[in-house]
């Protein structure tokens, strides 16, 4: 049915319900000229007469009759689809989709919205754990988390962390094995235990800072996982290298689980941005924006 029929349909169940055009008219916002055409144009398609007209009153005849009592439950239902969506624009409801690394979901996202769901329990959550870069809008998320600058220039970014200190660290028992690099070009003796981005189906590069500049390198190694959680634990079992956020390995390296390694070597990474289209966004998500944003 195309839009301006049931648009039609509506305007002659409102007559038929006030049984005036002029009251019909106020409620519809049109003028009763327009109304009594549009009626008219919709006997016309139809065939049939759908309301009696006398100088004082209309009233719907039998074929008018029957079509108000099936429009009546369906604009009803309509009518309340309508109300049910204004809870999203009146109280912070609805589900929202974030695409996100696991590190930022774990130290950022995870923080924050416990505490944003204890106060709008009408919020839903999905954290989606993906080191590729997808479609927002083709894959139907809301927001993505992503380093800086790995952040389209058509979104809308938002600083939501400090940059993200790195470490590069071995087990005891590894460095019983290997001596511990100096600079990274000794890491061509090391063994890694890699991060394999999925976009690009390359190694995650270990990023070092050389005379002023960043440069990146890519260790061989024996392991290769899609999560740091995995990485961490061949790290601890001696299987290599890690390359890993500081705050993920600094408790292991303090109470002598793993030594850090090339520490005056290693720069911090760009600050997680949360980034979104430019589009109409609703109060949960506005909400869910000023939980996350990082605050100095």
């Amino acid at each position: 049915m195309r839009r301006e029929e049931m648009a039609d349909l509506t305007a002659f169940v409102v007559v038929a319900e006030e049984r005036n055009y002029t009251r019909a008219a106020n409620k519809l916002g049109i003028s009763q000229s327009a109304l009594s055409g549009i009626v008219r144009r919709l006997e016309e398609k139809l065939g049939v007469r759908l309301l009696a007209r006398t100088t004082r009153s209309v009233a719907p005849t039998e074929a008018g009759e029957r079509l108000v009592q099936t429009l009546r439950p369906m604009l009803q239902d309509i009518d309340q689809v309508v109300a049910d969506l204004s809870e999203f624009r009146d109280k912070p409801a609805g589900t929202i989709r974030i695409t996100t690394v696991e590190h930022a979901a774990r130290t950022i996202l995870r923080p924050a919205v416990t505490k944003l769901l204890k106060d709008y329990p009408d919020i839903v959550i999905e954290i989606i754990i993906d080191y590729g870069l997808v479609d927002l809008v083709t894959d139907r998320f809301d927001a993505g988390v992503r380093l800086g600058v790995q952040v389209a220039k058509d979104m809308i970014a938002v600083r939501i962390s400090d940059d993200v200190p790195m470490a590069i660290v071995g087990s005891p028992a590894y460095f019983e094995q290997h001596a511990p690099p100096a600079t990274p070009e000794d890491l061509v003796e090391h063994r890694a235990i890699n991060l394999r981005l999925p976009t690009s189906g390359v190694l995650n590069a270990w990023r070092f800072l050389q005379d002023g500049r960043e440069v990146r390198v890519r260790v061989d190694g024996p392991l290769v996982f899609n999560t740091i959680d995995l990485i961490l634990d061949a790290a601890l079992d001696g299987c290599g290298l890690a390359y890993m956020p500081l705050d993920q390995v600094e408790k292991h390296v303090a109470e002598g689980r793993l030594v850090a390694v090339l520490r005056s070597w290693t720069p911090p990474l760009p600050a997680y941005h949360l980034y979104y289209p430019n589009r109409a966004s609703s109060p949960a998500f506005k909400l869910f924006v000023e939980a996350v944003r990082h605050r100095r």
